[in-house]
């Protein structure tokens, strides 16, 4: 079906993302996954292109854009590269951005956005913990007032960028309280005394970004590091979580797509039997069932990116999308390894990477479990 909600300038900005893919990601695809982590080199390139400050005014260094469209046009050339470069240079984009932007102070503003624009400065956010997976309201990492520093002490884990970040936006317990209330966001200066890297995450799929955990230990950060109001921490985060959440719908769709592109490549030309195993019933029914479902998800999260334009994206759309486009992405690649045969099951086949790379999106922007309570929880059913 015709896809309505570009025009031409969001399709002159696919043109120049992917050449960008074509010129600083393609060549260096492999080092990336052997080094587990994308170089300064290709931040600085992203920045020169605009690519990171897409919503950031034109006085800070970004392109001044407001419109998400131009973020997802984005996303999905970033994820036919590959998951991982949507994931790590999204969470800056995308994440990060909405709280520099939105909840700082015009001097937080000049301090950190000039550099988060060019690439100078790489970010990530350190919500997760060990002990606390989805549950936000659960965290322990805590920050107390000494004078005119916070002291922070605590640790985070599976933190996209974790290991390469300059400035990480910590979600931590400012006051004695549990639950959702007295959660405040501080900016962490990467080079702080007690703020310790453990070494990179090794996860199954997505090896060219890097996953840390971060540990905190009497971490002094300056009082005006604070992000926003103190104590309003979670209620920005579950404001902010519904563009992460659709960011995710945007990449899980894509890369369902292109694993399908490839895989009806694969099955048109692969014999079997004397003929194409495309030509076999079987799996001509099994992509047909599978490009229906790609087509109609599709359509939804186009819906919801149109929606998220207009200001009128609701977190349960948002949850509904993730929710959806994961499982089926989930299901794309799996019948896509099938179809491979044992081409499909080999390290060096891009399904195989594919595979591997599709598993975390049920898991991370909230479970699939957890999208589901979100939904569940906004029907009001009654026992």
């Amino acid at each position: 079906m015709l896809r309505s909600i570009y025009d031409t300038d969001h399709e002159d900005f696919r043109t120049s993302v992917r050449a960008f893919v074509r010129n600083a990601i393609e060549p260096h695809d492999e080092r990336f996954a052997h080094e587990g982590r994308l170089d300064r080199e290709l931040w600085r390139a992203a920045g020169a292109l605009g690519l990171l400050g897409l919503c950031v005014a034109e006085e800070y260094g970004g392109m001044g854009v407001d419109d998400y469209r131009f973020n997802a046009v984005m996303d999905e050339e970033l994820t036919r590269a590959g998951l991982a470069y949507a994931c790590a240079l999204g969470i800056h984009t995308h994440v990060v951005s909405q709280y520099l932007t939105k909840r700082t102070t015009e001097e937080q503003r000049q301090r950190w956005l000039p550099g988060f624009c060019s690439g100078d400065i790489v970010t990530a956010v350190g919500m997760s913990e060990p002990a606390g997976g989805s549950d936000l309201a659960g965290l322990q990492t805590r920050a107390t007032l000494d004078g005119d520093q916070w002291v922070v002490n605590g640790s985070k884990i599976f933190i996209t960028n974790g290991a390469s970040a300059d400035l990480i936006v910590t979600a931590v317990r400012t006051e004695p309280t549990t639950g959702r209330d007295g959660i405040s966001l501080i900016a962490v200066d990467g080079n702080s005394p007690g703020l310790h890297r453990g070494k990179l995450l090794h996860k199954v799929g997505q090896h060219q970004g890097d996953t840390a955990e971060l540990f905190f230990d009497e971490v002094r950060v300056p009082a005006d590091n604070l992000i926003g109001v103190r104590g309003e921490g979670f209620g920005y985060m579950m404001e902010h979580l519904a563009q992460e959440r659709l960011a995710s719908a945007v990449c899980n769709i894509t890369h369902a797509q292109h694993v399908l592109e490839m895989t009806r490549d694969y099955v048109s030309t692969r014999q079997a039997f004397g003929a194409s195993i495309g030509s076999l019933q079987h799996i001509r029914f099994r992509m047909a069932d599978l490009v229906t479902e790609v087509d109609i998800a599709q359509s939804y999260v186009d819906a919801c990116v149109d929606a998220h334009v207009r200001g009128e994206l609701t977190p349960i759309d948002a949850a509904k999308a993730k929710l959806k486009t994961s499982d089926l992405q989930n299901e794309v690649v799996d019948a896509c390894v099938q179809m491979h045969g044992g081409y499909g099951y080999m390290q060096e086949s891009a399904v195989a990477r594919a595979w591997q790379d599709a598993r975390v999106t049920k898991i991370w922007a909230g479970s699939n479990e957890i999208m589901r309570e979100v939904i569940g929880r906004s029907l009001q059913l009654r026992g």
